[in-house]
């Protein structure tokens, strides 16, 4: 099971990609991993989740700032 801090950082990293209109296919191409760990993620049957590293890649490929999907404050 995901934590919440993994699920509200794959929400936003979601919606990110969605307001772009970027493929997980495209977004997986841009940060090198394959389109299935992008789709495990967004899933919710499975506990993959993102780490710091794809965080900052992330950010590079939808061009916005790590810190755009990170909560103001715990959870």
């Amino acid at each position: 099971m995901k934590e919440a801090i993994d699920l509200f950082v794959i929400n936003k990293v979601r919606a990110k990609r969605l307001e772009l209109n970027i493929s997980q296919a495209e977004l997986a191409y841009e940060i090198n991993v394959s389109v299935g760990f992008i789709g495990k993620t967004e899933s919710s049957r499975y506990p993959t989740h993102y780490n710091i590293k794809h965080l900052n890649l992330l950010a590079k490929a939808l061009k916005c700032s790590p810190q755009d999907f990170l909560p103001k404050k715990p959870l």
